[in-house]
């Protein structure tokens, strides 16, 4: 009885060795006529063309607050208001100055005339007629100097007006409505920066690329753009220029190259990571198949293993396919 049930379990265990390995799935794909690029991949970060720090070349509170980050200015726009009282103060001294200055220099001038004539007819001395001079010039002077006082006064209170200095987008606000700013011209710390802006018509990406890849790319290949944000949203750039110096990182030796990209719409923010793709080459109306069909000898050992076959059976078979087959002969003989 032990003898019958041993052999039954052998038997079981031998029927379940034997269990017959599922066949893998392929999938049929026709070969076709294709545009193929060849690319090189990179990574990087979108960050603005160009990027200005916004000051005040006047010192006090902010009084007015006009942009807030996000928004699109023009030039000359105001973007926020410095206290004016001072500058205000000034600015109207300096006007009464200038008409004080010019009331003493018509003075100063007609008095020399009036000395000229004099002096023609003999009725001073050339002393008198020089003091005249000295007088006339003094005022002359004056009156420059109130001038020049004006323009200075007029200038400081322009600068409590903080306007854009070009056409972007306030990306940075660093001051709120009542913060105390100081002047870069007064203080040696360089000045309170209050906004930073950045043109994002045209972004650009600071992609690594491998020394592997470099020697096949040159300024002005198209690149293909996507970010997160837009996952089926490609963008279209272009390489601008290859730093010369590379960089490297856990033994990786990678170039840093520049690609400018369009931005019209400004979807694009500074800071979102991006996949580059470098078209480095391309081919038109060649025919493509997938590159999981391409497989030589040398894979068939390996591909046989992952799939549970025996390699030199496969090999077998492939030998057996690949050799014509004998044409038939019929037998000759009587019944």
């Amino acid at each position: 009885m032990k003898r019958l049930l041993l052999t039954a379990i052998v038997a079981a265990g031998w029927t379940a060795c034997k269990k017959p390995v599922p066949a893998p799935v392929y999938e049929k794909v026709a070969v076709e006529r294709r545009d193929i690029v060849v690319t090189a991949s990179a990574a990087g970060a979108i960050q603005p063309l160009l990027t200005v720090d916004v000051k005040s070349q006047a010192s006090g509170a902010i009084t007015e607050m006009r942009a807030q980050t996000g928004d699109d200015v023009r030039p000359g726009q105001l973007l926020a208001l410095v206290d004016p009282r001072l500058p205000k103060s000034a600015l109207d001294q300096a006007r009464a100055n200038l008409a004080v200055a010019r009331a003493q220099f018509e003075n100063a001038s007609t008095q020399l005339a009036r000395e000229d004539t004099l002096l023609k007819s003999q009725a001073i001395t050339q002393a008198e007629y020089e003091t005249a001079k000295v007088a006339f010039a003094q005022a002359q002077a004056g009156l420059v100097n109130a001038q020049s006082n004006l323009q200075d006064a007029q200038i400081a209170w322009d600068q409590t007006r903080v306007t854009a200095p070009l056409n972007g987008t306030v990306i940075q606000k660093n001051v709120e409505l009542g913060t105390v700013i100081s002047s870069p011209t007064r203080d040696v710390g360089g000045g309170t920066v209050l906004f930073r802006m950045a043109n994002l018509d045209t972004v650009q990406v600071q992609a690594l690329v491998d020394e592997t890849d470099i020697g096949k790319i040159q300024p002005g290949l198209p690149v293909t753009i996507t970010v997160d944000a837009y996952p089926n949203r490609p963008f279209e750039g272009t390489v601008l220029k290859i730093e010369p110096q590379a960089q490297v990182t856990q033994n990786v030796t990678q170039f840093p190259v520049l690609v400018n990209i369009g931005n019209p719409n400004h979807v694009l923010k500074p800071g979102m990571n991006t996949e580059v793709e470098i078209h480095v080459g391309q081919r038109q109306n060649v025919l493509a198949i997938p590159n999981a069909a391409l497989r030589t000898q040398g894979d068939v050992a390996s591909a046989a293993q992952v799939l549970g076959l025996d390699p030199q059976a496969v090999q077998q078979q492939l030998a057996q396919a690949a050799t014509p087959a004998a044409s038939p002969r019929g037998d000759s003989g009587g019944a």
